[in-house]
């Protein structure tokens, strides 16, 4: 078994080009059944879908969430799919595996006011830290770009003359997306006289910098969008995934057609997008309930009401 999680990890870094970190959520997942199959002297080689689903119901204390079992199960399918199609087992066990259905958390967003009261609080004129932050969320916010995807721009992604960023995603999958006028005001304010002035005889061609002319953190750019958004008197949590979930929230409340914003978050399957069409229909709903003159009349009228009726 452990023989077997070494060759799969190499296949994973190697071929599938998943990040560490997912990489080791999938070796964890393998770590239990591991485990589990020692426990039980059993072998990877001789599991059938009846052991496989014992397996399954030990791990489930009763306390873990859906989505939780689901990830785990997918590691599980991926791993014996790959054992089957390598030919190390003759009978594929997790063939019939069923997941259980996501659940659905609806995402955060920020109310269009409040973003623009974020935005502009953050003096673009302030070199060079305020110009930088300022820059920072407008592209979050205008890109809808991940916070990772921000650490890693580098001043050749961008293309000032056509306005385009070009950004790698999950599973090093490269796109384009497009940037909006006030972004790239902010961005062409900053790389000319902000960025210089945080430059460093080592430092890299990343976009953003610390003070010391490194590239920034993802938990930096966490601890800048929350103080930036204490210093505008907002009171709701901020943080970097909030805007992109605003951004994909605000494109659909203004028309913009799903497909085009899968594109523009870079996700690989269109229901991982759909999830922004649940927040809308919320909003639907609550603008039928506080405005439909229906919603305002009393099930049970008064007798006096009544009588005026007649």
């Amino acid at each position: 078994m452990r023989a077997y999680i070494d060759q799969f990890q190499m296949f994973l870094a190697a071929e599938r080009g998943l990040s560490v970190a997912y990489q080791l959520s999938i070796l964890q997942s393998l770590d239990h059944l591991a485990r589990w199959l020692e426990n039980n002297h059993l072998s990877i080689t001789n599991m059938t879908s009846k052991s496989l689903i014992d397996f399954m119901l030990s791990m489930d204390n009763g306390h873990r969430k859906r989505n939780t079992r689901r990830l785990e199960m997918m590691h599980i399918r991926l791993f014996f799919n790959w054992l089957h199609r390598r030919h190390f087992i003759g009978i594929n066990p997790a063939a019939t595996l069923e997941l259980p259905k996501l659940d659905i958390q609806l995402p955060e967003t920020l109310d269009e006011k409040v973003v623009q009261q974020l935005l502009e609080s953050t003096s673009s004129t302030d070199l060079p830290l305020g110009t930088r932050d300022r820059a920072i969320l407008e592209l979050l916010y205008g890109c809808g770009i991940r916070v990772s995807e921000l650490v890693n721009l580098l001043i050749e992604h961008y293309n000032p003359k056509e306005q385009f960023l070009r950004v790698t995603g999950k599973g090093h999958k490269t796109r384009f997306v497009p940037v909006g006028s006030k972004a790239v005001e902010a961005l062409s304010l900053y790389l000319s006289q902000a960025r210089p002035t945080l430059v460093k005889p080592r430092s890299r061609s990343f976009i953003f910098l610390s003070r010391r002319g490194t590239q920034l953190t993802r938990e930096r750019i966490r601890q800048i969008i929350r103080e930036r958004a204490q210093q505008a008197g907002i009171d709701d949590r901020v943080y970097p995934h909030l805007m992109r979930h605003s951004f994909a929230t605000h494109l659909l409340h203004h028309g913009a057609d799903l497909r085009i914003i899968q594109e523009l978050l870079g996700h690989a399957d269109i229901s991982t997008t759909q999830i922004y069409t649940h927040v809308d229909e919320n909003t639907l709903r609550s603008i039928h309930s506080q405005f439909h003159p229906r919603n305002k009349i009393p099930l049970n009228p008064s007798p006096s009401q009544n009588k005026r009726d007649e």
